[in-house]
């Protein structure tokens, strides 16, 4: 009978140096030398021609459909910026090329005017969801685009329009990937974009994945916070910060509802998706992690 040998591997110890995270000052400083280094480039007026592969771009993170004709919509890539169809996605017009980034986490067009908001930094927290420079905005349907702010947010999760105020936005941020930052959570901006006010912050840790609307009704909001963590070896998705909120003025204050009420409560509580049917309807879809088992290997 043959036997099966015990295989023991030794772990040897290791030190964990914490990196300090990229200051938004340096991100911008950064995106300028690239500019100035594009103008002064030998090749600046050479054009080049994409000739594969044929399917790119990764991850869709976002749609936006004219509500009065279908046919015409945005898509925004994690990573390959956005695109715009108006003959039921038969061709596709990249427009986000010429900003300083590609990152995308989500986007909002007000189809009445052709304004288009996008967030930037993917909305998911894989190793491979880049960081992005803050809330973009095109007032031409995406020709030229202009950084309106939220520089140190990093990564977007949602993008509101007051369909009866286009100057009045919501923004949900939640925040860096692999370290604590404080421009997370919920902000507003009441000019277009000049000035923005945060509006709920939970922690340095927690920010928000999804704000959703009552239907005809913007003074009602609902959104999920995430508590996540993120490192190169493992990803910590859940906490007890994870949390849904309630706004009835428009987003200028909230309150926590996911309290006591039936709704998962403590560490095991992962990211949160919302949809609203009406003033007293909201589905949440929750990625529980009550069950998961804790272990040592990466994810």
């Amino acid at each position: 009978m043959k036997t099966l040998a015990k295989v023991c591997i030794a772990l040897l110890p290791f030190t964990v140096v914490a990196q300090q995270p990229t200051s938004a000052e340096k991100i911008q400083d950064a995106l300028q030398q690239k500019e100035a280094l594009t103008k002064n480039s030998t090749v600046k007026n050479i054009s080049f021609k994409s000739i594969g592969p044929t399917v790119m771009s990764g991850r869709v993170v976002d749609i936006d459909v004219n509500p009065n004709d279908p046919t015409e919509f945005y898509v925004g890539y994690a990573s390959g910026g956005v695109w715009h169809t108006n003959n039921n996605g038969t061709t596709f017009t990249p427009i986000l090329d010429n900003s300083p980034t590609q990152n995308v986490g989500d986007i909002a067009v007000d189809w009445k005017n052709g304004t288009i908001w996008v967030g930037t930094g993917e909305n998911n927290s894989s190793r491979s969801s880049y960081a992005g420079i803050g809330i973009l905005k095109s007032t031409d349907k995406g020709k030229t685009w202009a950084n309106v702010g939220l520089p140190d947010s990093h990564h977007i999760g949602r993008i509101l329009i007051n369909p009866k105020n286009p100057d009045e936005v919501i923004v949900g941020s939640i925040g860096h990937l692999y370290s604590s930052n404080n421009e997370r959570g919920v902000f507003k901006t009441s000019d277009g974009g000049k000035t923005w006010t945060k509006t709920l912050f939970i922690d340095e840790n927690t920010g928000i994945i999804d704000i959703q609307p009552v239907p005809n009704n913007f003074n009602i909001l609902y959104a999920a916070a995430w508590e996540r963590e993120r490192k190169a070896w493992n990803f910590d998705g859940d906490g007890k910060n994870s949390a849904i909120y309630k706004s009835t003025d428009a987003g200028n204050t909230w309150t926590k509802i996911s309290d006591n009420n039936g709704f998962p409560n403590g560490d095991g509580v992962g990211r949160i998706g919302l949809a609203v049917y009406d003033e007293n309807t909201v589905y949440a879809f929750h990625d529980s992690q009550f069950r998961r088992k804790k272990d040592n290997f990466c994810r």
